[in-house]
């Protein structure tokens, strides 16, 4: 008897665009945001932006990194930072853009102890002890070690690395080359 939610073949890969897709528009669109929130704040910390630009400079940083501008006509009276929680209750938002850096990396790393072979958005670790082993090792360690070490455990590498986002979206970013060939890109 087959177990629920388990399939009898793989499908085939051109049914993995959309997944991708969909994918992408949580993971990868979010990493300008996740980014820009702390250096907004960073620059507010450091005195770089004084109070009369707060708004300003945020818009600055929304389109610089996002290719997005404020929908109508903003100024000083008003305060766009502030409607993202993190900013007035002054938490720190860097941890969720390296949660989506990690989260893919590790995943790379799991899938070659694994010794799997192919696209990275095929992988799946389940069942495999030794991927199952590496990642224990790493969760053993808790808060007892520098998280360098904990990651170097995890995926033999001391530093993060953001390729593995690009690997791991590399059949998606393919279609979208194809899909996009001769029309303008960017903002």
């Amino acid at each position: 008897m087959k177990e629920l939610g388990l399939i009898d073949e793989e499908p085939d890969m051109s049914k993995d665009i959309g997944l991708l897709l969909a994918m992408a528009l949580d993971k990868v669109a979010f990493l300008p945001f996740g980014l820009l929130v702390d250096q907004w704040r960073w620059q507010v910390f450091s005195g770089e932006v004084p109070p009369e630009r707060y708004n300003q400079a945020w818009w600055e940083l929304r389109e610089k990194y996002q290719g997005v501008a404020a929908p109508v006509a903003r100024s000083e009276a008003d305060f766009d930072p502030g409607a993202k929680y993190h900013v007035p209750a002054s938490v720190p938002y860097s941890r969720y853009f390296i949660a989506r850096i990690l989260q893919f990396q590790f995943h790379r790393a799991l899938c070659e102890v694994a010794g799997y072979e192919g696209p990275l958005n095929r992988c799946t670790i389940y069942g495999n002890e030794e991927a199952g082993a590496r990642l224990n090792a790493m969760l053993e360690m808790g808060l007892s070690r520098p998280w360098p070490e904990a990651l170097e455990a995890m995926t033999g590498e001391s530093e993060m690395d953001a390729t593995a986002i690009l690997d791991f979206f590399a059949p998606l970013k393919a279609w979208l080359d194809t899909q996009n060939e001769g029309h303008p890109i960017g903002w």
